[in-house]
């Protein structure tokens, strides 16, 4: 195992681990994820609690060998780190970070005027104990190849301190803190935090692993002073461990995890290749998926210099969530996974690694194109990530989209039209910016809580079908790519009472109001651009909608100050209630009058 890297372990206070007992722990966490043990790995762990005590001879402090880069090699650096951070956090899950412990800091600080933690004082306090430590330190590190560093206690601190002053061709793997007091002020050796404002140029990536049951750890994670870097909050109470021990910690399925990941690479049993799918029909929820990685992959193409990184780099991130989130759906629900989602399956934690792209779309009739291709160009299909692309530029993506799904690209050109349209009405011509007015999956959250979810279970047929939108929204949310895009898209083709009454809402933002409405008028006008029917129910919604909006103004009104923020929100949706419908009404889509049979025949 000769390519693998270094393990080089950091101890905290007291005697050093004289019996090494953090490894027995380490081996079992790894063996219980199905990782190689510690055998064939190199190990180094120092013992240096005696020079934490005293010094007999000076030694000069180990200088500086990891310059950071400037300008333009900075910014790569960090865009780089961000990638390998974002593929160690996909790992790791989502962390519920807590709030901290109230009066953590000054219990820690009495803790540290406490005996137990001298060695501690001293490393902070004494440059000439500092030096003694790291120079120990590095004689015991080869000169060249990774490492995985791993610090516990006042071993994290020492760990901080040492990444800098590394041989400069060896380069850290992974960097996992537990049980670090780094976040508090009295630790902050040699102005670290300062020092430490952007990741060092040899880090790939590093996670720090707190506790609430930790008085060292728990003052809020490391984030707040290292902004850069990712807080793991885990629960490390064990009968007869101590919360703060190492053992606790390293036992732990989460720092296992990160560790051996460092150490051994993926072994992920999450990622489904392409010959374990299935060839069977998508849902509408995995139907929407691909559609928007596709136009997403279609959109790098006309991309270029650090735009096009970037939206490749989120482009990347989003599709691994996407296809894991479909995966756990589907076994948890026990559906096959297609094969057309099982193909852009890779490792995210592979930086290397590249993310396949879609198959070019199957062929949408126009009609139900409409709706769907007004959701991708109107939402932001890369979220959570916001990058500024230009509308010509998506413009050209969603052309060559709807050519190769067999619409031709004039239905593309029309579906971005329609929306420029739709924008000119209800704005009075106004230049709103392109990708603020339409984001109505960003407020679709308040109008599904307003109608508890009434405005997606009525008239969502034509869509997705009440049913499997209210599946599919249970298991992915309203948030997120796939979730948000799902309930853009039943707001778009939803009918009934229930979407004006959650517009209607006060909870209801009239930004989101607008959106909604811009959005559904920009359909409207794609059917009449594209010779089809027009949507009916658009006509309804609006005038409940007015008849609920205008109802609250009136009764707020009469009360409120002349300049009430609640009276402007009431007002505005009202003027963007009145321009679509005279937009609809001069343009013959306003609901005929019938005669009543009595009167006709007089």
């Amino acid at each position: 195992m000769a390519n693998e890297p270094v393990l080089l372990f950091l101890h905290g206070v007291g005697d050093g681990d004289m019996e090494d007992t953090w490894r027995a722990h380490l081996t079992r966490g790894l063996a219980q994820l199905g990782y190689p043990d510690l055998e064939g790995v190199k190990v180094i762990a120092p013992k240096y609690a005696h020079a934490l005590r005293g010094w007999d001879e000076k030694v000069a402090l180990p200088g500086l060998t990891v310059k950071q880069p400037v300008r333009e090699a900075a910014r790569t650096n960090r865009r780089e780190f961000e990638q390998r951070m974002g593929a160690i956090e996909f790992r790791l899950g989502r962390d519920d970070a807590g709030s901290g412990i109230p009066f953590a800091e000054a219990a820690f600080d009495a803790a540290l005027r406490n005996s137990r933690f001298e060695q501690a004082r001293n490393y902070a306090t004494d440059p000439q104990i500092r030096a003694q430590v790291l120079d120990l330190i590095l004689t015991r590190i080869p000169s060249a190849g990774d490492i995985v560093l791993v610090g516990h206690s006042l071993g994290s601190v020492i760990a901080a301190d040492l990444v800098r002053r590394l041989p400069p061709a060896v380069r850290v793997a992974g960097f996992i803190t537990i049980g670090s007091p780094l976040a508090h002020g009295s630790v902050n050796v040699d102005k670290l935090r300062d020092a430490l404002q952007e990741p060092p140029a040899n880090l790939a990536w590093w996670v720090n692993f707190w506790n609430f049951g930790d008085p060292v750890s728990a003052h809020r994670g490391l984030s707040s002073v290292f902004p850069w870097m990712v807080d793991f909050r885990i629960d490390t109470r064990q009968i007869g461990v101590p919360a703060h021990l190492a053992a606790a910690y390293l036992s732990h399925e989460a720092v296992a995890t990160a560790i051996g990941f460092a150490l051994f690479g993926s072994l992920s049993q999450e990622l489904v290749r392409a010959e374990r799918g299935v060839d069977i029909p998508l849902d509408a929820g995995e139907s929407l998926t691909l559609l928007a990685l596709r136009y997403g992959h279609l959109t790098v193409q006309h991309l270029d210099g650090s735009q096009r990184e970037r939206f490749v780099g989120a482009l990347r991130l989003v599709q691994a969530a996407a296809v894991t989130q479909i995966a756990r759906r589907n076994k948890a629900e026990g559906r096959l996974l297609p094969s057309a989602v099982a193909r852009l399956a890779f490792d995210v934690t592979d930086a290397d690694a590249v993310a396949p792209e879609p198959l070019p779309s199957r062929h949408l009739s126009k009609e139900e194109a409409v709706v769907v291709m007004t959701v991708l160009a109107t939402e932001n299909v890369i979220r959570p990530f916001e990058i500024v692309v230009s509308k010509e530029t998506r413009q050209r993506a969603m052309e060559d989209l709807t050519a190769e799904m067999g619409l031709t690209s004039r239905y593309g050109t029309d579906v971005f039209a329609a929306a420029k349209e739709a924008q000119d009405i209800l704005t009075a011509a106004r230049n709103v910016n392109w990708l603020k007015w339409g984001a109505v999956g960003a407020g679709a959250a308040v109008i599904v809580k307003a109608t508890g979810g009434l405005a997606l279970a009525v008239g969502a047929a034509g869509y997705a079908g009440a049913a499997a939108l209210t599946t599919a929204l249970a298991a992915f949310g309203p948030g997120g790519m796939i979730g948000g895009l799902l309930t853009a898209g039943s707001l778009v083709s939803a009918g009934g009472g229930g979407i004006a009454f959650g517009l209607a809402s006060s909870a209801t933002a009239a930004e989101t109001v607008e959106s909604v409405v811009q959005t559904r008028l920009a359909a409207t006008i794609l059917r009449k651009r594209q010779g089809l029917e027009p949507d009916r129910a658009v006509w309804d919604i609006l005038a409940q909608t007015e008849i609920a909006v205008r109802r609250e103004h009136e009764r707020l009104d009469e009360f409120s100050d002349e300049g009430s923020p609640a009276v402007k929100e009431l007002k505005r949706k009202i003027l963007t209630i009145e321009r679509a419908m005279t937009y609809l009404s001069e343009n013959g889509m306003e609901p005929e009058v019938r005669e009543d049979s009595s009167d006709a025949a007089r």
